[in-house]
């Protein structure tokens, strides 16, 4: 199952505990809101209530973080199942995940694991992304993750894996700018590389957040700071790209108030409506 994605022209936010009663007390200036799938699956109570009266007056994304598309065991289809009850409950814009894997049967690491890009590794992320689009009956969103190892083994380079997923699979693309600029630091590449790349009628979604920097040089993506000057700039020339899509602020660690985060989305708009 593939089907379409229609293009959505919007600024969001991700919706987190911290804020939820500012979301419940009145509409917020947002065009919608992205959840973490997994905080709302296999649950009752308070978070779909919440996410009930939130769906109310904005749009939802729904943003997964344990699918683990890169995995050669296949996907967990219980995993699956419990998704596809969401999504059918929420009617989401869009389902998304990462190009990773999260483990192994038996044991999850919580991180998103870098793939080596490898025709073998591709093959094995068509066939899974082909067979979460039959279960969900709708097509997903890839987004691609930071990284900091690359793989001696790999033949590609990330996007042209990210490519010709999009091709073989069907699937559609969330580009994290900010996982690109960490990246291209990384792995010393040029961005604008990676941007040319991507196929621009596949794109359906942008990421931005901040990053810290970690040991021996590298960015870490860590979500806990606002969006530095250079992941704006590199923002200008997607939006230059890709446009129309949606445009998401991610803040996971050392959540503000939601006012100023609401001040860094107006921040998003003006850098969209800029000559890159």
């Amino acid at each position: 199952m593939t089907g379409e994605i229609a293009p959505f022209t919007g600024f969001g936010l991700g919706l987190r505990k911290e804020h939820h009663a500012a979301f419940l007390a009145a509409e917020q200036p947002v065009d919608f809101v992205e959840i973490i799938s997994e905080n709302f699956m296999a649950c009752g109570g308070r978070p779909l209530h919440t996410l009930g009266a939130v769906r109310e007056r904005h749009p939802v994304i729904m943003h997964g973080v344990s699918m683990s598309l890169g995995s050669p065991h296949g996907l967990d289809r219980d995993y699956l199942a419990e998704l596809k009850m969401l999504a059918d409950r929420v009617s989401p814009l869009w389902l998304s995940d990462h190009l990773c894997w999260t483990g192994v049967p038996g044991h999850t690491a919580h991180d998103l694991l870098p793939l080596p890009y490898t025709d073998e590794a591709l093959e094995s992320v068509i066939a899974n992304l082909r067979l979460a689009q039959d279960v969900l009956e709708r097509p997903l969103l890839v987004e691609n993750p930071s990284s900091y190892h690359a793989f001696p083994e790999s033949t590609l380079s990330e996007w042209e894996f990210l490519r010709i997923l999009a091709e073989e699979s069907g699937c559609y693309l969330l580009l994290d700018v900010n996982n690109v600029f960490v990246s291209s630091v990384n792995h010393r590449f040029d961005p604008l590389e990676f941007l040319d790349a991507i196929p621009r009628d596949r794109v359906r979604q942008i990421h931005l957040a901040g990053h810290s920097q970690g040991p021996e040089g590298l960015l870490i993506d860590t979500h806990d700071a606002p969006v530095c000057a250079e992941v704006w700039a590199l923002y200008a020339q997607a939006v230059e790209r890709f446009a129309p899509c949606a445009t998401m602020i991610e803040r996971d660690d050392a959540v503000p108030p939601l006012g100023e985060l609401l001040a860094e989305l107006d921040q998003a708009r003006s850098h969209a409506s800029l000559p890159a």
